[in-house]
């Protein structure tokens, strides 16, 4: 364990009977930024510890996933900063496109206009102007939270700096063939008015129809079947397999496509699956993907029937209808015609939707530019493969390759105002001009810029580096790039990871953009449901901080926190951890006013008692422990490691047993109170990283010194005494034994009693005053009656419990107890001799049944004993 060598320790330090967390968080919070703790320093000579916040979008606040996220990132930088690494955790916010026009357009929509009525330029001033206004509350909420970023480094994903970057790498992969304009099927949003990714799709099980139609008459009849009967009017074939002989005939010729004009040729493709429904299909190559392909086949027409609205634009009693009008229309024009064989209603299956505005999803043919993604997307995987970049936990591993490897070219335009502007000019005939910083664009009559804007990921891609100065080779990109860890949710592995590790590598000379991918799950409920406000279910993390200090709700986060799996939380588990705040708090008081010190060096080993060197072992395995755990990212484990140390063993047991050596006084008692300044000077540095408010509050005061977010992390002494870790959980044993026998009889906690104390087969004689003192002994008297005699772990307590408990009834109530665990384990013996029971039954049910008898016999023993030490009646 190390120590920080700062001011020195304050004389007769006080503090406030109670923790007040809303006095002292904000306070301690400015302090900090003032003092730029959290700033970093790329002229150090350090090693680097670089994170990234997950920019969250502007139009947002913070939730209870961003406050579990950055629980986790704070915890890991704030620990690195101690240990001596020159800390970075880069802040910054994203311009959110979809989203951001969307709340903008509603304002304008309040005023009866949109943003056509403006025009481009004025609109889009209008968003910086909402985004000045508006976008900068989550700050104020991640200061609340204690987010130890470095403020003066704060970005945005359209700042000058960051378009320089996105400009530039757009025009580095135009020029290596990597991104082009073409028409293909994309994902478009009649309501957002622009194409979507494939990631930003949500799919779930619809309420539709599965009507069957038939096409073309006489012999040349087939009968298809379609959820989306709009589309017909677009079809310009029908398919069959190749190999399927009952449509063998008709291959080749065309039939008539019902209420049209048009006659569509029968075609044969392989991808048409004979066994599914008729065999035959609808093509619609300019409404779905995989009609798509199969007109690109067979040389077929692309007929677009809809608007960006989705509204009919065929000619014909169909035009200007809504698509699902027109479906409906449709479908009752096919049944007066007879063209309807068969209908199915409802029929589930599933539906596209817009991830931000819930609107049915088209697919739409479109031109649209493009990501070539097969050089970068190999590249990205190999990177994982052989070892540069580590996914943690290991079986996310398997999803990253599946998606990395069956990658398809990414649609990176989008038909929105708000973004980053494509850099590419169109000419009067057909020339085409990609433009980067400080180059000037054509001018000329016909000249103009693409009216398109980037897809929000494709900024946010260059996070890691474009953060850093990129594309100047800026002393901060050469001191933090590559980014030590990236925290994040398993949620956008494929939406924000996989873009940063294809533009990372690409732009930084096959240098990937982090060493370790750390991926987390998904707050949840305490029923485990996901948190939405549909659901009614949603937090607002900022009132449980109100409500239990910010240290609470960080540490309930932490608790919760295993790699890769979904939180589960409640506000119940909230007050628990407030309670924990609580009891750090009024024991660190207790114990800095009866004498914990953290002057001097720690004594020898010979001049401390058993109690003193248990501590401290058990203090050393728990730095240990901690630094083993955050090395493998389990939060979880070391928040509930430091809890029980904390908690239980120092708290609960070191103060309680010292509490006689110090109110005795004298030489034992300032070796002690040395001792244990020591264990709570690193325990609270331990805990400072998941709960920093308390703890600088109390660290401070102990030591006097400036404050804990620049103290030294504890390192492990390598001190072990196993012979005191043996007496003391000996002592344990004795002490728990009897509390159990107490409660049992009925006794309150603090109700004293006459006892009797045989220590002399025990190495525990030096601590019968701590044992009386924790079993609220009294001394023996003259009328002692020993009426329950408890042998324990080698020691021998003799109770007088005459006239505190009904003997009688507590016999009856204990044997009646005692019957029940002699059932069980008779039941339980009984399934175990089975053999055919043992041959069939599951290994997890075998071991259930095998814990019940280990545990009904030991019920059966200590439920016995019992019955024995109580007083004849």
């Amino acid at each position: 364990m190390t120590e920080n060598s700062q001011a020195q320790p304050a004389a007769n330090p006080e503090l406030p009977t109670q923790y007040a967390p809303a006095e002292v968080e904000g306070k301690l919070y400015e302090r900090w930024v003032e003092r730029g703790y959290f700033e970093a320093d790329e002229k150090s000579g350090k090693p680097p510890y670089t994170i990234v916040i997950p920019p969250p979008n502007v139009t947002g606040s913070l939730h209870l996933g961003h406050a579990f996220e950055h629980t986790i990132i704070d915890a890991l930088t704030r620990r690195k900063r101690m240990q001596g690494y020159e800390t970075l955790w880069q802040p910054g916010m994203d311009h959110a496109g979809i989203a951001t026009q969307n709340v903008v357009e509603r304002e304008l929509a309040k005023e009866g206009k949109s943003r056509h009525d403006l025009g481009r330029e004025a609109f889009v001033e209008r968003v910086w102007q909402w985004k000045e206004e508006s976008g900068g509350q989550i700050s104020g909420q991640m200061r609340r939270l204690g987010d130890g970023v470095a403020w003066s480094r704060e970005r945005f994903t359209m700042d000058e700096g960051l378009s320089d970057a996105v400009q530039t790498i757009f025009k580095r992969l135009f020029d290596d063939g990597l991104i082009y304009r073409a028409e293909r099927i994309i994902n478009w949003c009649p309501r957002c008015l622009t194409a979507i990714s494939d990631i930003e799709v949500e799919y779930q099980d619809d309420d539709g129809e599965l009507v069957s139609i038939k096409y073309g008459d006489g012999d040349e009849t087939l009968v298809v079947a379609t959820t989306r009967a709009e589309t017909m009017l677009g079809d310009t074939a029908v398919a069959v397999h190749p190999d399927d002989a009952r449509y063998a005939h008709l291959v080749g010729r065309r039939i008539k496509l019902p209420l049209t004009d048009r006659t569509i040729p029968v075609v044969a493709d392989t991808h048409v699956d004979p066994e599914f429904g008729t065999g035959a299909v609808k093509v619609t190559p300019a409404h779905d993907p995989n009609d798509f392909e199969i007109g690109r086949r067979h040389d077929l027409p692309n007929i677009t029937v809809m608007d960006e609205r989705a509204v009919i634009t065929v000619p014909g009693p169909f035009q200007g209808l809504d698509r699902f009008e027109a479906r409906s229309t449709i479908v009752a024009a096919l049944r007066a015609e007879g063209r309807i064989v068969a209908e199915k209603r409802p029929y589930v299956h599933s539906v596209g939707h817009c991830s931000r505005c819930k609107t049915t999803v088209e697919p739409r043919l479109s031109l649209q530019w493009w990501v070539k993604v097969e050089t970068l997307a190999k590249a990205a995987g190999d990177a994982v493969r052989d070892g540069r970049v580590t996914i943690h936990p290991k079986e996310m591993e398997s999803r990253y390759f599946a998606w990395m490897d069956n990658l398809n070219d990414w649609n990176i335009s989008r038909q929105l105002w708000w973004g980053h502007r494509i850099p590419v000019w169109h000419g009067p005939d057909g020339e085409t001009v990609c433009v980067g910083p400080n180059e000037e664009p054509p001018t000329g009559e016909g000249w103009h810029q693409d009216t398109d804007v980037l897809d929000t990921w494709f900024s946010s891609g260059l996070w890691p580096f474009s953060t850093l100065g990129w594309p100047e080779q800026t002393p901060s990109l050469e001191k933090f790039y590559p980014n030590s860890v990236l925290v994040t949710g398993y949620d956008i592995l494929f939406f924000w990871v996989a873009r940063m590790m294809m533009f990372g590598l690409y732009a930084m000379d096959g240098t990937p953009p982090f060493h370790t991918i750390a991926l987390h799950g998904m707050v949840r409920d305490q029923f485990g449901k996901k948190m939405s406000k549909s659901f009614g279910n949603a937090v607002n993390p900022l009132d449980w901080m109100d409500k239990y200090g910010s240290d609470a709700v960080r540490f309930t986060l932490a608790r919760g926190a295993n790699p890769g799996v979904d939180v589960p939380i409640g506000e119940d588990w909230v007050q628990g951890s407030r309670n924990f705040a609580n009891k750090i708090w009024n024991a660190t008081r207790f114990a800095m006013m009866n004498g914990a010190t953290v002057e001097g060096p720690l004594p020898d080993a010979a001049q401390m008692s058993a109690t003193d060197r248990w501590i401290l072992s058990r203090l050393n395995e728990t730095v240990a422990q901690v630094d083993a755990l955050y090395e493998d990212y389990q939060f979880a484990k070391l928040s509930d490691a430091l809890f029980h140390f904390a908690w239980d063993e120092v708290f609960d047991w070191y103060v309680e047993l010292s509490k006689t050596t110090f109110f005795a006084g004298g030489e034992q008692a300032k070796v002690s109170g040395r001792v244990l300044g020591e264990v709570l000077d690193v325990t609270l540095r331990l805990l400072h990283p998941i709960v920093p408010f308390v703890t600088e509050t109390l660290w401070t005061t102990l030591t006097g010194k400036e404050s804990v977010v620049v103290a030294d992390w504890p390192t492990d002494s390598g001190f072990r005494d196993q012979a005191a870790e043996r007496e003391i959980e000996h002592l344990q044993q004795v002490v728990t034994e009897v509390r159990r026998f107490r409660a049992d009889q009925g006794l309150q906690p603090g109700q004293k009693v006459p006892g009797r104390l045989d220590l002399s087969a025990t190495p525990l004689a030096a601590h019968e005053a701590a044992i009386r003192q924790l079993l609220r002994l009294q001394e023996e008297g003259d009328s002692f009656q020993a009426t329950a005699t408890l042998p324990v772990a080698g020691a021998t307590v003799a109770l007088d419990l005459s006239g505190t408990i009904d003997v009688p009834a507590e016999r009856k109530r204990l044997t009646k107890d005692r019957d029940a665990a002699q059932k069980e384990k008779q039941q339980a013996t009984a399934k175990l001799g089975n053999e055919a029971f043992l041959a069939k039954a599951p290994d997890n049910v075998v071991d259930k049944i095998r814990g019940r008898l280990t545990k009904a016999e030991a019920d059966i023993e200590r439920l016995t004993a019992q019955l024995a030490a109580l007083p004849e009646s």
